[in-house]
């Protein structure tokens, strides 16, 4: 099942991780590049990746992917859940709805769908969580790590909270739109002024017009923010990552401490730390040459995956080819 294509997008096709059905979509040109799945973050869809920034990824050879997260987007949305707020989830001691490996699992089942056996990842925010759970998960279906204005993905409840602007976090939180397209709008602008670097003019008319072609309900979903938010991670610690890995943050990032990027770069062997400035919680367009080349210096010093490993779940998978059943 499709749905039609949107500029230089494919029709969105849909990967299934049991009873869940996760909305993916490629880059059109080129289609023989390395494979490239970016995983975006909290209550987010797939959109708030800039065309402009994945236009430069692909030029600089790879096959790009995007998907929405469970909870997001067009993808399956669970039941409501007794936590309402996403600040009261972060707290918890556990997720009610699914765990940080379910959507782990959900990120391979997206690279299952598009037939990769493996691929670089690009994680921001949660997004970049998730990623480094899959690298500790799967780590043979990883080709190399980015993951960019994350916490390390290890941690959760008070040992994530000192890497997080609190404040920032209540005002995100707090946002109080209605549940309308104009609603929506708003709220994406002010989200994006919340998360944008304070350092640069905020442009207004820029992210009302952005928000307006990506009518998204997600930034203002407490509920389903909350499940995401959630999901409790029982897995690895993140000194295991064996993958070759960037880390990347903005200075004057309004929600993540840049001490994060600093924790998850001194605990994953051989990784790359590199601050963005100007750069809040945000991919603006000034920092999307630094980050594609960063991306592209990353993938032309990874090796070649090793023939028939198994992953954390048990399965083989062979590298060149589909994953093996």
């Amino acid at each position: 099942m499709s749905s039609s294509s949107t500029g230089p997008w494919s029709p969105t096709r849909w990967a299934e991780n049991g009873t869940v059905r996760l909305a993916f979509d490629r880059w059109l040109e080129p289609t023989d590049g390395e494979p490239l799945l970016l995983v975006i973050g909290l209550g987010a869809n797939r959109h708030w990746f800039p065309d402009g920034l994945c236009r430069m990824l692909a030029e600089r050879g790879f096959a790009v992917a995007r998907h929405d997260q469970r909870d997001g987007g067009e993808s399956t949305h669970l039941p409501p859940t007794a936590t309402r707020s996403p600040l009261s989830a972060l707290f918890g001691k556990r997720g009610e709805a699914y765990t940080a490996e379910d959507v782990a699992d959900d990120t391979v089942a997206v690279m299952d769908a598009l037939g990769w056996s493996s691929a670089h990842l690009l994680g921001v925010s949660l997004g970049g969580a998730v990623a480094q759970r899959v690298a500790l998960r799967h780590p043979y279906r990883v080709r190399t790590l980015t993951c960019m204005a994350a916490v390390p993905g290890d941690t959760s409840g008070l040992r994530a909270a000192r890497y997080i602007r609190m404040r920032t976090l209540a005002k995100f939180a707090g946002l109080r739109f209605p549940d309308t397209p104009e609603g929506s709008i708003a709220a994406g602008v002010a989200v994006s002024r919340l998360l944008a670097s304070p350092n640069r003019p905020f442009d207004e008319s820029a992210a009302r017009e952005g928000a307006a072609r990506n009518v998204d309900g997600g930034v203002h979903d407490q509920q389903a923010q909350s499940r995401q938010i959630g999901a409790q991670w029982h897995g690895g610690k993140i000194d295991a990552i064996a993958r070759p890995t960037l880390v990347l943050h903005g200075v004057d990032d309004p929600l993540i401490k840049p001490a994060a990027a600093r924790a998850i770069a001194s605990r994953i062997p051989g990784s790359r730390l590199v601050l963005l400035p100007e750069v809040g919680h945000e991919l603006p367009e000034h920092a999307w040459e630094s980050v594609t080349t960063e991306v592209r210096r990353l993938a032309d010093t990874a090796h070649h995956l090793p023939p028939g490993p198994a992953d954390r779940s048990g399965r083989t998978r062979h590298h060149g080819g589909r994953p093996a059943t």
